[in-house]
């Protein structure tokens, strides 16, 4: 699943058990929300990474 609208509708009904952000170093337009559903009630916690993977130019966290 992506981020964006779907993703955060899949958020706010509760059905993700895991959140992957991949980090690059640049942004490309005007970028997109993570989870573009507008303002959140409560703020989104996640916990620290359980996986960091490195790459080139980008880094996978999970």
């Amino acid at each position: 699943m992506a981020a964006g609208r779907i993703g955060g509708q899949a958020r706010k009904l509760g059905l993700i058990d895991q959140v992957v952000v991949n980090l690059v170093s640049e942004v490309l337009g005007s970028g997109r929300p993570f989870f573009a559903t507008g303002a959140l009630a409560e703020p989104q916690l996640l916990e620290n990474p359980t996986t960091i993977v490195p790459g080139d130019r980008v880094t996978h966290l999970v």
